[in-house]
């Protein structure tokens, strides 16, 4: 009987540690299936960082594998967490997760030491002469709930015994009409609106949360307020950006809410971003509202300038173009990122996969398209930065054979295809009378873009926003959206925090001279070191 007992627990010895071994295991796979994929999304930022977003599907694909890395990450803390439990109940040897290297956190934050008390006695042999040899220092980095604060500015008043007068100092400066809101606070809340796509409703109800009752209305008050305390600011960077030689011009969908439901009424932005061309002036955005997609806006938006225009085949903009146009024609620079991807549409091997579609479904003229496209945007990426000058002489040299070839080649493919081809209408699309002039601008000039990106980019925060605000609640909140997000938007493609620089302007905008105003500009700014500072 005692054998079988024996047995019994040897068997189940071996079953634990059979066990502890499999959890090891999976931990290991977890593991390095995280590493792989933070590696993975290390290089693809890497990528972008050196090539730009020139790349069709590259800001989605990041987005994909950081979505893979937090799966991941939680998975594999979850089986590490387990091999360490089965370890200590067994013999099996612990299980030490490999992690690349942690980044220090920022030297700015502030630092709380807390000191774990220290025996008074040796572990070892009880004696009381221990003597201190050095430290261990684990950083472990924690959050403060945010704290609400209010200011009571007191005003004393002093009457003269003399004369009986009564003397106080002066009624203290509120950024915004009716001010019970400070500088940050109104900050936070016009950010946390068109920066962070957080309606007021949903603002109100966090604040309320964590203690402080905020009406919608009164939200709402503060945020036309502020809009109207910015107006000047917003006019300064629209003159410096319709004074540049090339414009970035796109627009997107925003649903206005009308009688009876919503309508779609449009965003439209115009970029102005020199960098590509090694040009000084620093980059900036102006956003504009409208109820509809008439040609009358931009050419309305636009008028009275006159340069070279980068944005898609929009017929809208034809009359931009017009030869008789006053002060003169806008010339046309087509995105080359348009036509490649209605080729790419075709030639996408994972998507008719995903479609339950045969992966040889794919168009091969598509697919050699593509690779010919590439090849052009592969000679941008070495001269991306480089003076105008230099860009052209790098074109005239390697672009212009590629893309004779490329014309020669697609007129021929197009001879033997039917007009109801999909490729074709890619083909013509492309080679369009009205089209290829403005695709080939870019050989002519070394200040124009292969693509019209930068506008694209300028519009993927409204794009993200809409499924959370759902629609513009008028006209005038349109426009006023439109004034902030060009701002907003303004702020980040000169690298500075958002709401740190509007409650620095905010703060200060209405005592500064009209002369002085560009100082507060985000490309002139001072404040960003300081915040840091201060922080």
């Amino acid at each position: 009987m005692s054998d079988a007992a024996s047995e019994l627990e040897k068997l189940r010895a071996e079953l634990a540690a059979t066990k502890a071994q499999l959890a090891r295991s999976n931990a290991v796979v977890s593991a390095s299936e995280a590493l792989i994929a933070g590696l993975k999304l290390e290089i693809a930022m890497l990528k972008r960082d050196k090539y730009g977003r020139s790349a069709e599907r590259t800001a989605r694909l990041i987005d994909q594998l950081e979505l893979q890395l937090e799966e991941l990450e939680t998975a594999a803390a979850e089986d590490a967490i387990r091999a360490e439990q089965a370890a200590e109940k067994t013999k099996v040897a612990g299980f030490e997760r490999r992690k690349p290297v942690k980044k220090p956190f920022p030297e700015h934050l502030p630092r709380e030491r807390v000191v774990v008390e220290a025996p008074s006695n040796c572990a070892c042999c009880g004696s009381e002469r221990i003597v201190k040899m050095g430290e261990d220092v684990t950083d472990t980095l924690e959050v403060v709930p945010r704290q609400w604060k209010v200011v009571q500015t007191v005003r004393e008043k002093f009457t003269c015994r003399d004369c009986e007068k009564i003397s106080q100092p002066p009624a203290p400066f509120h950024p915004t009409p009716r001010g019970w809101a400070g500088p940050s606070l109104l900050a936070m809340i016009v950010f946390e609106k068109f920066g962070q796509h957080q309606p007021l409703n949903r603002q109100a109800d966090r604040y309320a949360r964590e203690g402080v009752e905020l009406s919608l209305s009164r939200l709402a008050d503060q945020v036309g307020a502020v809009t109207e305390l910015l107006t000047p600011l917003n006019a300064l960077i629209e003159a410096h950006v319709f004074a540049a030689a090339r414009l970035h011009g796109d627009d997107t969908t925003v649903p206005l809410l009308a009688r009876g439901g919503t309508k779609t009424a449009r965003l439209w932005t115009y970029v102005r971003d020199d960098r590509t061309f090694g040009g000084t002036a620093p980059p900036m955005v102006v956003f504009r509202f409208s109820r509809d997609r008439g040609g009358e806006h931009p050419t309305g938006h636009l008028k009275g300038w006159q340069g070279i225009l980068q944005a898609d085949a929009y017929a809208g903009y034809n009359q931009l173009y017009d030869p008789k146009r006053v002060p003169g024609p806008v010339a046309s620079a087509l995105c080359w990122a348009h036509a490649r991807r209605k080729f790419f549409e075709l030639a996408d091997a994972e998507k008719n996969i995903r479609k339950g579609k045969n992966a040889k479904e794919i168009s091969p003229i598509a697919f050699e398209a593509v690779k010919r496209i590439d090849a052009l945007f592969e000679i941008e990426r070495d001269i991306n930065g480089k003076s105008p000058a230099a860009r052209l002489e790098v074109r005239q040299r390697q672009s212009v054979p590629l893309v004779a070839d490329l014309e020669r080649w697609l007129r021929e493919e197009r001879a033997l295809l039917s007009k109801h081809a999909k490729v074709a209408k890619a083909i013509d699309y492309l080679l369009s009378p009205k089209h290829w002039s403005g695709f080939t601008a870019f050989l002519e000039d070394g200040r124009i873009c292969l693509t019209n990106n930068a506008a694209e980019r300028s519009l993927r925060g409204v794009a993200l926003g809409r499924k959370s605000w759902l629609f513009a609640g008028s006209e005038r909140g349109g426009q006023r959206a439109a004034a902030m997000y060009s701002l907003i938007g303004t702020a980040k493609l000169n690298g500075i925090d958002p709401q740190a620089w509007l409650a620095d302007v905010i703060a200060r905008i209405s005592d500064m001279p009209v002369s002085r105003l560009h100082e507060l500009l985000p490309w002139e700014w001072d404040g960003a070191t300081q915040h840091v500072k201060a922080a």
